[in-house]
């Protein structure tokens, strides 16, 4: 087994693992970084990002993602491609391991693993992804001004998404599942009073239809759940929202979880229920969800991680 003694392990490589990386590295604490089974996390499968600051025009999620990895590089972040399979957490120093047979010896580390936005998992579904289908409204509501648009889901998030997207879209129709909204019931009256939003009850998404070049989505086919009528609607995008779910199976019973299994920190902390191990991004917090915030946890991460490492060295 390949032994590495190393002060930083981040785990995760999206905006928070590349950002803790580049400032852990710029503290001279030569991190290590093991991206795991999606290398740049989320933002490789957003095509226009037009909300990271510091770009005059519209720039591509993947080449961010590059860019942020050249950049933790030339700082001096040792990269593994790699993914982090077993974690202990009882002792300092840490021990990590990977599939393929490192063992990370780390006297800090900083999780980064990210949340995944559930998908409705239907065969049409991938061909659109990043192409009319979405995963987060306040990302990619801005491209559908004036055109119509489908939010699939009956929870808060689904309700809140509808309601923001009534911002830029025509017409914004919410297909749920059941006949009633799992949502707050402030958030339902608000999505009720709304004219441009129409509510479709006991309707499922069976199949998305568009065309190939270039990939544009085109109509959605419904199919009622009481009766199995199918429904088609011509429609321009379509946002999943049934929730996200955070990459913490490896952490499970090894750090404090809310009843979602996103990791507890400290108030204004990064800091986990276990000294010396951090969590940023979206793998703690689920009510932003953007990149730039996960950058800015990153951050904290690795300033937390440096001084942790001089407390205790």
């Amino acid at each position: 087994m390949n032994k590495i003694e190393n002060n930083v392990l981040i785990i995760g490589s999206g905006p928070a693992g590349y950002t803790a990386a580049i400032y852990a590295a710029r503290a001279n604490l030569k991190p290590h970084l093991v991206s795991g089974l999606e290398p740049g996390g989320q933002l490789t499968i957003t095509t226009d990002v037009e909300n990271y600051p510091g770009f005059g025009d519209v720039i591509q999620g993947p080449w961010l993602m590059e860019e942020m990895k050249k950049q933790a590089i030339n700082v001096g972040t040792v990269f593994h491609n790699d993914i982090v399979t077993s974690v202990n957490f009882t002792n300092n120093p840490f021990v990590s391991n990977t599939e393929s047979g490192k063992e990370f010896i780390s006297k800090s580390i900083i999780i980064a693993t990210g949340a995944q936005a559930r998908w409705l998992n239907i065969e049409s579904e991938n061909k659109f992804k990043g192409f009319g289908i979405s995963a987060c409204a306040t990302c990619d509501g801005f491209f559908f001004k004036d055109q119509k648009v489908m939010v699939i889901g009956g929870g808060n998030s689904a309700v809140e998404e509808a309601i923001f997207l009534t911002k830029f879209a025509s017409k914004v129709i919410l297909v749920h599942r059941r006949d009633t909204l799992r949502a707050e019931k402030i958030l339902q009256d608000r999505l009720f009073k709304n004219k441009k939003i129409e509510v479709i009850w006991n309707n499922k998404v069976v199949e998305f239809i568009g065309e190939d070049n270039p990939q544009t989505l085109k109509q959605v086919i419904l199919e009622n759940t009481k009766n199995g009528k199918k429904l088609t609607l011509d429609i321009n995008g379509a946002f999943i929202a049934i929730g996200h779910d955070p990459a913490t199976s490896l952490f499970k019973d090894k750090l404090d979880m809310d009843n979602e299994n996103y990791i507890i920190t400290k108030n204004d902390s990064t800091e986990t229920s276990i000294k010396g191990v951090f969590a940023a991004g979206d793998v703690k917090d689920k009510i932003f969800r953007q990149a730039v915030t996960a950058a800015g946890m990153g951050c904290m991460a690795a300033l937390e991680a440096e001084k942790f490492i001089a407390e205790n060295n």
